[in-house]
């Protein structure tokens, strides 16, 4: 498995979608931090003011109060900003179960996914940091927005060439990614796909939830391209699983064969 190396700096944060909907652990980590400062202000007040006392005349506490605040502020909005992102995301996923029978997955942007869509004909319109990725009879299309979503791209599955899963290095952690190579106007480009989780906290889709994604999107392209009369690419066709009981079998369907080769060489 080829891996696509990332840095961290590749997943930009749009000033819509500020700050970056990472890990809400972080932001809970911040605040943690807000508070434990805030505490250990307010236990050592006595000895804070009697060091200023000691300073040039200036209006000490009410700086402090002022610094306070404003870190306090700056918390509470970085926690309220993240839940209003993630309420917005849901509303988007309502809005789309609501309209589409095909199943829904969230996606991560990063900077291989614009540079790919950049190149893509008929994609001008830019993705969300998270953004809803619907995938139904008609192929896979990419929703921004929130409960009115607004559709960025779409890809038929006629102009799907392969589905593949991948990695993708993102600054020092590996992340699984769909490859889905599409065709459209004599241009190929491989889309990776990094598959988010909804859930607060959860980055990346991994494991069985990944794998039962991937698939789903092979088992519509091929119903969609056997619909069309179409042959589907080798790679996206099913492995055939071969038994012990087949495997008998096909040594007895093979044997008179090999037996006629080895007399002509005899």
């Amino acid at each position: 498995m080829s891996r696509i190396v990332t840095p961290q700096s590749a997943f930009p944060t749009p000033a819509d979608d500020r700050p970056g909907e990472h890990r809400l652990a972080l932001t809970m980590t911040v605040a943690a931090a807000t508070v434990a400062v805030v505490a250990v202000l307010a236990a050592t007040g006595p000895m804070l003011e009697e060091l200023i006392d000691t300073l040039p005349s200036v209006n000490g506490p009410a700086a402090a109060g002022v610094f306070l605040a404003a870190v306090g502020v700056l918390a509470l909005a970085t926690i309220a900003l993240r839940f209003a992102l993630l309420a917005r995301n849901r509303a988007r996923r309502r809005a789309l179960e609501a309209r589409f029978e095909g199943g829904i997955s969230c996606g991560l942007r990063h900077r291989e996914l614009e540079d790919a869509l950049a190149e893509l004909p008929g994609c001008e319109v830019p993705l969300a940091t998270r953004y809803s990725i619907v995938a139904d009879q008609a192929g896979l299309s990419f929703w921004n927005g929130g409960a009115r979503p607004r559709r960025a791209a779409h890809v038929a599955w006629r102009e799907v060439r392969s589905i593949r899963p991948d990695e993708l290095i993102a600054g020092s952690r590996p992340a699984p990614v769909v490859i889905v190579r599409v065709r459209r106007q004599g241009t190929s480009i491989a889309l990776p796909l990094l598959l988010a989780g909804e859930q607060p906290g959860v980055f990346a889709v991994t494991d069985a939830p990944f794998y039962a994604v991937v698939r789903s999107w092979k088992a519509l392209h091929r119903t969609a391209l056997e619909h069309e009369g179409l042959e589907p690419p080798t790679s996206t066709t099913p492995i055939p699983v071969v038994t012990a009981s087949t495997a008998a079998l096909v040594d007895v369907a093979t044997s008179p064969r090999r037996a006629a080769r080895r007399a002509a060489r005899h």
